[in-house]
This record gives C-alpha cells, structure tokens and sequence, in this order.
C-alpha cells in the first residue's frame, strides 16, 4: 500500500512539473518584438513631451503607465492606487560668470556652463560665495575598509573643494587598488557630493574626465540647464555643500596651472595611499539664484499577488522619467528617451503581460515598478524602499533594467555588478537554454552598477539584478556593437536625438532579454529560494542586518 501512495506522490508532482513547463512555454509567446515596438513607439513619441516630472509630460505618462497595468492584468500596488505620491523640490538654478582669484586679484574667469556646470541643492533663493578658499582633495574619498582619507589633515570646513572623477583604482591598474578598473561607490559623483558635504566644505567641484565619468561633458553641462529634483523629507537632515558641479578638463588646466601644477601629475600622485592634498591659494567668488517650488511627482506600480505567500515579491524595475522639453539641437528640444527609458519599461510590460497569462499564479507576489526621478538621481526608487508595498525583508530580487539598445539578438548576457550575488547562477543557467554566455560589464568603470534603480535596493540589503545583452551581436560581433553603444553615449544619451527610429531598431534581442528576465523572477516566484550575496560583496552585511 506504502509503495502504491508513493508512485502516486510521484506521479502528481511529474505532472505539475510538466504542466507547469507547458504553461511556461505558452506564456513565454507573449513576450513579442510587436509588443515591445509599440510600447517603444508610443512611450518615445512626443505626445509624452519628453516624460519630465512636474509637466504636463508626468501626467500623460504616469496615467498611460496605469492604463497598460490595468489592461495586462495587474492590479494597483497602492492601497487600490496604481500611484505612490513622491514628495519633492525642484530647483533650478542660474550662476553667475565664475571668478577665480588670488590675493583678491581675479586670475581666471569661468563661463557657465560651458567651463563649470554647477547647481545649488540649498533651498535658498540667493547663494553668495565670496572669496572661499579652494582646496584639492585628490579623489574626495573617505574609505575606511581600503585604509584611505583623502581629507584627513584637511581644513575644508567652508571652502570649496576640487577633487577627481572616479577612484584611484581606475587610473593605475593595480587590481589591489579599491576594485582596480571596476568602479566603486566611492568614484561616483554622488557620493563626492556627500562627503565633501560631511566635512564640511561649502562646495565641491569634480574634474570631468570622459573615461572616469563615463559619458562626456555635454551630460553635466545640460544637467546643470535643467532644474534638478530632491527629495523634500525635512526628517534626514543630512548636510548639503551650497553648491556642486563639474570643471571641465580644460577649465581644470587653467586652474592649476596658475600655480604651475598639471592635472594629470596630479590624478597620478593622488593615486598613492597616503597622498596629501593641499590649499591651492586661491578663492572662488559666484553668485547663484534659485527658483524654488515643491510639487509631488508619482512613482507607478501593479501587482499580481502570489498564490501562497502574497507578503513576498519579486520587484521589476523600469524608470519612466526623462528630461522634457530643454535646450535645441538640430531644432529638435524635446527629450523624448526612445532608449533611455522606453526601451526598459516595454521589456517590463511585456514580463508584465507574461506573468498574468500564467494559468498558475506563482507563489510569491510580482511588482512591477515605474519609478520617478532616476535621472536625478534614483530618487523614486530610493523613496519606494523607504516606503515598499511590501517589507524590504521580504523583497526577494529586483530586476531592473536600462537604456536597452534595440540592436538585435545578443550572444551575451552581460552582468552589470557580476559577481556580486548568486542570481548570477541562476541567468546563466537560463542564458544556457538561450545559447547565450554570461559576462560581467566591459566598462565596469563607468560605474553603472550605482547608476539605475537596482541599486536603490541594492543599498537595503536586497540581492538586485541588471542584465542584458549589449556585448556581442550575433550577426555582426563585439566590435560593431562596441561601436553602436558608444555612438549612442556620444550622439543620443540624454539628448533630443534619443528617439525612436523605425527602419533602425530591431527589438529580437530585447525580447530574447525580457523571457530571460521573466523566467528568473517566475524560477524566484514559485520557490522558497532567497538569493544571497557572494562572499566579499558590500551588501551582504545590510542583507545579513
């Protein structure tokens, strides 16, 4: 009898298993190069007015974002609201002609923002800065677990610190140096913001260097045009330089050469433990007015609950915003990010449309996630953390994704942040079924890993995925495709020419990205598995915590 019961346990968990593979072979059909066309089409058109928070542009997005929720299925996230409400202040700010000076004898004039791109984060109409002492800081890194302070012996407190794109692992090529070429937080632009502000310095300007930086000046000089958005919480209370920007490297060498110093031999010694900056006996004077006002921009979100255990998801990710209408080229001033973001929110859409054709809904919940404001900075995703559907802890993964070029099928599944948790695993055995390879990014040196949503969460403690191909085309291989995406950084990223190109575009690759994309969160869905972090990773310990 005991022999009879067990053939027919076996029997019934051989059939769920062959019903729920045929079930996962019949919805991978809806994720179709159609669909994702014409969701690119339509989010990249100008109807959407470049998709700007605070315009007329959110508006039309966000409730287009609701519609597609409700019409594949998902119901709204919210508190029966398909909106999460995002407090902030926009500010934009206008600079007036920089003078640098020594002894109080003007030296050096800078033009905005051809020669410095700088904004003011102060909630203030009227920033003055008079004859502030300017400071180099080599990297403006404090990093206790690589034994380095850039500031100690330091006074910055109320002068103006100028410091280097990147960290010193980049420059060197010592694999022992931070992460060597990989960037770390500690080379992002953020985080310089952030620590010149804890020392006290009242502003901060980095020296833009295309390599370290990962995109050219032009991204900076048209950020510092637009006005910028900020998370409006009165309870962080975390200190704030008056202001912040870019020198260009060329505005950079007139600087320093006043004092018969070369940049380069600079970025090179303060690449040596231990490197000392210096006072460089100078003073800036600028004045800037900011135009203040507080609004409410949305992040958007649906959900398919799980069947068994509803208070854990998996989180997909897909910012919305872009820049709107701003500065003309070739009489083209709308923003439209045809790439830069549509691309990424039709690949969720269609995982979307995916997961509710499933005849068995997984265990665990699905969120699909649109947040605001990433382009200033990953606001919208950082406030949902703050504020989650459901409990950090029991956030599973999240998958985002970015900029997705529409270049055709990919041989690669590049890794964004590879190495970092055990979800690596789990792509390449389902990049396997697709005869695809797993890599990490070729330009880990841009940083990207801290650059999009994922990371939002990442900074909780939750194991965060960013992968796609974007290395080597199957028909036309790894150098055309190099050259393809760096076209794109150099000719379309974050400018009007971001649009949507018809005879150009060929979205089988995205495709081939979103059945990939779908079935680790459906393998993640249906399972008890909590991914980890690997050995080593700076995340563990907030997972761990």
């Amino acid at each position: 009898m005991k022999s009879i019961i067990s053939f027919f346990i076996i029997l019934t968990i051989l059939s769920a298993c062959r019903s729920r593979k045929s079930d996962l072979e019949e919805v991978i059909r809806n994720i179709s190069v159609n669909d994702l066309e014409n969701y690119v089409k339509e989010l990249g058109s100008d109807r959407f007015m470049g998709r700007k928070p605070f315009t007329e542009g959110e508006t039309i997005t966000v409730n287009y974002l609701a519609d597609q929720l409700r019409l594949i299925g998902f119901e709204p996230a919210f508190d029966g609201s398909y909106f999460q409400k995002v407090p902030l202040a926009e500010i934009s700010s206008t600079v007036s002609e920089i003078a640098i000076a020594k002894s109080s004898k003007i030296l050096l004039k800078l033009r905005t923002p051809d020669d410095a791109a700088i904004i003011s984060p102060v909630l203030s109409n009227n920033i003055t800065i008079n004859e502030i002492d300017i400071v180099f800081a080599g990297f403006g890194i404090v990093a206790p677990e690589y034994g380095w302070n850039d500031y100690a012996g330091l006074d910055v407190k109320g002068k103006t610190v100028v410091v280097m794109v990147n960290d010193p692992g980049l420059y060197t090529s010592d694999i022992t140096l931070f992460k060597g070429r990989e960037m770390t937080y500690y080379g992002r632009w953020t985080y310089k913001y952030e620590e010149a502000a804890r020392q006290g310095a009242a502003g901060v300007l980095i020296i833009h260097e295309t390599t370290g930086a990962g995109y050219p000046y032009t991204i900076p000089r048209k950020s510092s045009l637009s006005p910028r958005l900020y998370l409006n919480d009165t309870t962080k209370n975390e200190p704030l330089c008056s202001f912040t920007g870019w020198l260009t490297s060329d505005a950079a060498r007139k600087l320093f050469s006043i004092n018969n110093l070369n940049v380069d031999s600079l970025r090179l010694a303060a690449c040596n433990k231990g490197y000392r900056g210096f006072p460089l006996n100078l003073s800036i004077t600028l004045e800037i007015k900011n135009d203040v006002r507080f609004s409410e921009s949305s992040n958007v979100a649906g959900m398919i609950r799980g069947s068994a255990k509803p208070r854990e998801c998996i989180v997909y990710t897909a910012h919305w915003d872009h820049f709107g209408i701003g500065e003309k080229e070739d009489g083209d001033s709308i923003y439209n990010g045809a790439v830069d973001n549509g691309t990424a929110m039709a690949w969720e859409l269609a995982i979307g449309k995916a997961f509710s054709a499933l005849r068995r809904k997984p265990a665990r919940s699905i969120i699909l996630l649109f947040p605001t404001a990433e382009e200033q900075g990953l606001i919208g995703s950082f406030y949902y953390t703050e504020h989650p559907v459901i409990p950090v802890e029991n956030i599973v993964a999240c998958i985002n994704n970015d900029g997705m070029l529409p270049l055709g099928k990919m041989k690669d599944v590049t890794i964004t942040g590879f190495g970092q948790s055990n979800l690596d695993s789990l792509v390449g055995k389902i990049a396997d079924t697709q005869n695809r390879y797993v890599i990490g990014d070729p330009e880990s040196h841009t940083g990207m890993y801290f650059r999009s949503d994922h990371y939002s969460f990442a900074a909780k403690g939750i194991p965060s995925l960013y992968a796609k191909g974007s290395t080597e085309s199957r028909e036309h291989g790894i150098e055309w495709t190099a050259g393809k995406r760096s076209s794109y950084i150099e000719n379309r990223y974050h400018r009007p020419s971001d649009n949507y190109y018809p005879g150009e575009f060929n979205f089988e690759g995205i495709a081939e990205d979103a059945v990939l994309s779908f079935i680790v969160g459906y393998e993640l869905a249906i399972s008890d598995f909590y991914p980890e972090w690997r050995s080593g990773s700076e995340f563990k310990q907030l997972r761990n915590r």
